[in-house]
């Protein structure tokens, strides 16, 4: 399958992470890419995202400044290098908080330089103090990670409350498509 040898070569790298999103015509991957350059600090964001998403990534990139020595990253390196979000598939709108546990993630990966697992998917909005929020469409993004062959999807602990009717609709929807 073709996707998911892009999957393994788009994560295979240290920077990148997978986010779930949710879209009025189902659940999707987003690969967070980050990158860093000699600079002083600064935070570009591309990928024709909107405000929210934004903020997300703002957010994120603030909580692991704040956090660097406990993240055992120098923290010099937030005044040596500009750093570079990029939500790829540019001619497509992308909006929401729930790519902030992604963002955060794929900026911890860059610094540390280790890549993360290809088949892990993450949702969850972040706060400044590091809380992971619930999100919504969560049916529809942990089908869009089955039909990836991701195997491992990272949801906010709040969301635990939704987990026994989502398991009853998730089975219900895999077993109608796999009866086909």
């Amino acid at each position: 399958m073709q996707f998911e040898s892009e999957l393994a070569l788009r994560t295979g790298i240290p920077g990148v992470a997978t986010a779930l999103a949710y879209t009025p015509a189902g659940g999707e991957l987003l690969f967070i890419e980050s990158a860093y350059m000699p600079g002083k600090g600064n935070l570009q964001l591309t990928g024709q995202i909107g405000d929210v998403m934004k903020e997300s990534a703002q957010t994120a990139f603030s909580i692991v400044k704040a956090n660097a020595k406990k993240l055992k990253i120098d923290p010099d390196r937030f005044s040596k290098f500009d750093y570079h979000i990029h939500v790829p598939a540019g001619a497509i709108p992308k909006d929401g908080p729930s790519a902030g546990a992604a963002m955060f993630t794929s900026l911890v990966s860059l610094l540390l330089g280790k890549q993360t697992r290809p088949d892990v998917a993450m949702t969850g909005e972040i706060t400044l103090r590091g809380l992971v929020l619930p999100v919504g469409g969560l049916k529809e993004k942990i089908l869009a990670a089955k039909q990836a062959g991701i195997k491992t999807v990272i949801l906010p602990a709040r969301n635990k409350k939704d987990l026994p009717e989502l398991k009853q609709k998730i089975l219900e929807i895999v077993s109608k498509e796999d009866d086909r």
